[in-house]
């Protein structure tokens, strides 16, 4: 592993257009294809397309678009026939995650973890209708205990809720059916 001052990457101080040194990419199928996840992250995560990158391939399908979702960019394309399901795996961090959590549970996702205390921070996650896993971290709640990481309480008492969540809904991962 490399040092995090490395020369390969970009510097954020020398990118154009909002991207950052990292930009995920999310290929979708499901309820609306691309352009349906383009409005479920509008209304859950405030996202904001970005006009300019909307391009339609000549087959219908959207090959490529841009969400702003804060300072980050997630692009998105409509899964072509043929191709696997390629969930994505998305975190972002969050002011408030019980009410992006009632966003979410609204636009139809299957909540994975309600909001937990997770290492000075909150923790929380979803599927969303094309089955895409997101994690949310959010705020320390006030009255939250501390945790603390210790691998042999861990394996005597088996594992959290938190982490016994996620490794059910990752075990159950399936692509959406139907268009």
């Amino acid at each position: 592993m490399t040092s995090q001052n490395s020369s390969l990457i970009t510097p954020i101080s020398r990118l154009t257009g909002g991207y950052g040194s990292l930009n995920a990419f999310a290929a979708v199928t499901g309820p609306g294809g691309a352009r349906g996840f383009l409005e479920f992250l509008g209304a859950v995560l405030d996202a904001v397309e970005t006009p300019e990158a909307h391009a339609v391939d000549t087959d219908g399908l959207l090959i490529h678009s841009e969400a702003r979702i804060g300072d980050s960019c997630l692009m998105v394309v409509d899964s072509k026939p043929g191709w696997p399901f390629t969930p994505a795996l998305l975190q972002v961090n969050v002011e408030d995650p019980h009410e992006v959590l009632r966003r979410a549970r609204a636009a139809g996702c299957r909540i994975i973890t309600e909001v937990s205390p997770f290492y000075a921070s909150t923790i929380a996650r979803f599927q969303d209708p094309w089955h895409n896993v997101w994690w949310l971290f959010g705020p320390e709640e006030a009255d939250a205990p501390p945790l603390e990481w210790d691998p042999e309480t861990a394996a005597q008492e088996g594992e959290s809720e938190v982490h016994a969540t996620i490794c059910r809904a990752m075990e159950q991962l399936a692509p959406p059916s139907g268009p």
